[in-house]
């Protein structure tokens, strides 16, 4: 069987420190080692946290690119997280051996389960060490084991990996690809702390912030990262400007409604951020595809409509105490209650689909979603008011 190199009790003592430390503080550990003890380490860790690590690295002691691994560990994939497995076992090994065996191997105290394999590394079962404590020690592995356990694949996307990690619970989950060979393991804290950075970069990429930016960017990096989004933001502005421009003569006479514009597309837009917040925490999660796209449609579109009447009211009656001394000012409130109701039903409604579109298109679902939502919600918001406004009151 061709188990994964062992790695020396010294360099295992560095690992379990490197692990417990932030990526800065890790480098700096690993900076006084010589360069084959950090490369034995870094190989060692999930290749996200090696990477990390390495980019704290002074440059001269950071490793060469294993052009084999980088392609293997897709981005947003399993891989990525993926380490060497722990506790790989012969079929047929006795209960006695593999505890002998545990208890003088160097990684120990980084085994949750005993995985058994054959001569070919194929995984045949798990052995959880209770289990394996509880034992006759004339029994074998096989007798004791998890058969065909539930394994991620390589290639998954982490958010289908984190899914089943929240229904099963598992601390650890081997890594086995389409033919059942073992290729390693995934902690299930990584999962989370993975889906945690995620979800935490969605509200920056909503608006046109870059994944990779952090406090530390230099204002180059993060102007390039940003400004391209911002150029895109205002050809969309001047789209919502066409639509006000295209209705001069009605604000002209109504000269309120003007004041009135600005409020729409504030409750519009909000309206339509909690719906895309709420998609957007669903496709990271996975639950947009176990639930029917119809069904959350109707939903975002009857909270729209809610929270648009109720809000209609308060401004519509804002709208009337301003003009009580116009006679057209029950029809101007009116106009305020018809369309908050559209606007924020319509806006609703943009929250669900628009990261939709852009995950059909094959595009990050979170990217600027909130600029082309902005536009949709003022473009309808302001066209419904001045439209409403020129039909019933002009």
């Amino acid at each position: 069987m061709s188990a994964p190199a062992p790695i020396d009790a010294e360099t295992q003592d560095l690992l379990r420190a490197v692990r417990a430390r932030v990526p800065v503080d890790a480098a700096e550990l690993l900076a006084q080692e010589p360069p084959e003890r950090i490369e034995s380490v870094l190989r060692a860790l999930p290749q996200d946290l090696a990477l990390r690590i390495a980019f704290e690295l002074p440059e001269a002691l950071r490793p060469a690119t294993d052009d084999e691994q980088v392609e293997v560990a897709m981005p947003g994939s399993v891989a990525e997280l993926t380490e060497p497995p722990h506790g790989v076992i012969e079929q047929g090994t006795t209960i006695a051996a593999a505890i002998e065996r545990l208890r003088h191997a160097a990684d120990a105290g980084e085994t949750t389960y005993l995985y058994v394999c054959d001569d070919l590394m194929h995984l045949r079962g798990l052995v959880v060490i209770r289990d394996l404590l509880l034992a006759d020690p004339k029994q074998r592995v096989d007798e004791i084991m998890i058969r065909q356990p539930f394994a991620l694949k390589p290639d998954q996307p982490i958010h289908e990996a984190v899914n089943a990690a929240l229904r099963r619970h598992y601390p650890v989950y081997p890594v086995v690809d389409d033919d059942g060979k073992l290729l390693g393991m995934v902690r299930g804290w990584r999962l989370s702390e993975r889906q945690a950075l995620e979800i935490s970069a969605q509200p920056g990429t909503m608006v046109g912030a870059s994944r990779e930016e952090r406090v530390d960017t230099t204002a180059w990096e993060a102007f390039k990262q940003r400004h391209p989004w911002l150029q895109l933001n205002l050809i969309t502005a001047f789209l919502a400007a066409f639509v006000v421009g295209s209705f001069e003569d009605t604000i002209s006479r109504i000269v309120a409604l003007a004041a009135f514009l600005p409020v729409l597309a504030g409750q519009s837009g909000n309206t339509g951020c909690q719906a895309l917040a709420i998609t957007l925490r669903g496709l990271t999660l996975g639950d947009v595809d176990q639930h029917p796209v119809r069904a959350l449609l109707k939903k975002e579109s009857l909270l729209g409509a809610m929270n648009g009447l109720l809000t209609g009211f308060v401004a519509g009656a804002a709208m009337w105490w301003s003009q009580w001394h116009n006679p057209q000012a029950p029809l101007l409130a009116l106009v305020i209650v018809l369309a908050m109701v559209g606007a924020c039903t319509m806006s609703g409604v943009s929250g669900v689909l628009i990261p939709l579109l852009l995950r059909r298109l094959g595009a990050d679902p979170a990217t600027a979603s909130a600029i082309f939502l902005t536009t949709v919600t003022d473009v309808v918001g302001m066209g419904l008011m001045l439209t409403l406004a020129t039909v019933l009151v002009l």
